[in-house]
């Protein structure tokens, strides 16, 4: 009974476990390979991993990259040597990482791609909908700013994220910008999704332009915090301006009205799936609820998880204080009384 209470965690994500596969896993170990854990997002997700493998009986071991291909590689091995029997990737370079999924996957060792995708059949994504989220980054900019110059700061070229992002951009403000109403005066992709160089990106395109610019469709929120550091220094807060992750700096920079929408990932949601799904992979247990995922740029069907994203702006910052995801005196930080948000009165 038991191993019964220690598994009864996994059973939404993965379905029931019989004694044997409990028996099984208990005691293993789940090795994580974090890309860039310097981002504020991952030590939440962390959390959520480390308590989902616990309830599970699982151990965790993990690494960081640290922003560097070849770090990762040798991570890897480092973590299956270490004993891991599931392997959770966050990878840096969805192909640089292809070398080292095979290695786990000729060892037996089942791997999940964490919230970037890996293009081959046996992995495992578990990330959001970032279709959706590029969508909705477009719709609520375009709400506030419907006709105009738009610029695109995106996600890191050797991530897919980035491409799916503004996809789901494009499809939004495509009739637009065909239309003529909408158009696109800066696109740039950012070097490893780093603020400072989406900053450097802004202050590029503000200069081609003269500074014609009317809208931002950054692709997270770090990207997002550039984008408006590049605002301040030209005296232009307040033009819409998109993110994601929900971080905390971002939902201020949202009741102080300095960035319009943060599309919100519960990262504590998306680390307990992923913890969940590792302990049915490594009971030899198939997760349950996965669909068929073939969107990646090789058309590869692979087993997927996509949890829902949810817009945050000014209309419900209610949301993220009532989830216990930020204080009020955090998102209200800084706040000009006279124009604050209903979640700051």
């Amino acid at each position: 009974m038991k191993l019964r209470t220690i598994f009864a965690a996994t059973l939404v994500a993965t379905g029931a476990l019989t004694l044997t596969q409990a028996a099984r896993a208990a005691g293993e170990t789940v090795g994580v390979s974090w890309s860039n854990f310097q981002e504020e997002r991952w030590k939440t997700d962390e959390a959520a991993i480390k308590a989902a493998l616990e309830k599970a009986g699982l151990k965790y071991i993990s690494a960081d990259a640290a922003g560097s291909a070849e770090k990762q590689a040798a991570d890897v091995e480092s973590l299956i040597t270490k004993g891991a029997k599931a392997l959770i990737i966050l990878a840096w370079d969805q192909d640089a990482i292809l070398p080292s999924v095979q290695k786990a996957k000729q060892r037996g060792i089942p791997v999940i791609a964490y919230d970037r995708l890996i293009q081959d059949k046996d992995v495992t994504y578990l990330t959001f909908n970032n279709v959706e989220v590029g969508r909705m980054q477009a719709r609520e900019v375009f709400k506030v700013q419907p006709k105009g110059n738009y610029v695109f700061i995106k996600g890191a070229a050797t991530d897919p994220n980035a491409d799916f992002l503004r996809g789901g951009q494009q499809e939004v403000l495509d009739a637009a910008i065909k239309k003529g109403d909408i158009k696109n005066v800066g696109e740039q992709y950012t070097d490893g999704w780093a603020p400072e160089n989406a900053q450097k990106n802004m202050e590029q395109i503000l200069t081609k332009t003269g500074g014609k610019v009317d809208a931002v469709v950054a692709s997270n929120d770090g990207t997002a915090g550039g984008v408006v550091a590049a605002l301040k220094a030209h005296n232009m807060v307040g033009i819409p301006v998109s993110g994601q992750d929900g971080d905390k700096a971002a939902l201020n920079r949202v009741a102080r009205g300095e960035q319009t929408v943060s599309v919100w990932k519960d990262s504590r949601e998306l680390g307990k799936v992923a913890g969940e799904v590792a302990a049915a992979l490594v009971a030899k247990k198939k997760p349950a609820n996965t669909t068929v995922f073939k969107d990646g740029s090789k058309k590869i069907p692979q087993q997927a998880i996509l949890l829902a994203p949810v817009p945050i702006t000014k209309a419900n910052l209610k949301v993220v204080v009532d989830a216990k995801w930020i204080t009020k005196d955090e998102l209200c930080a800084g706040v000009d009384k006279a124009k604050a948000p209903a979640a700051c009165k």
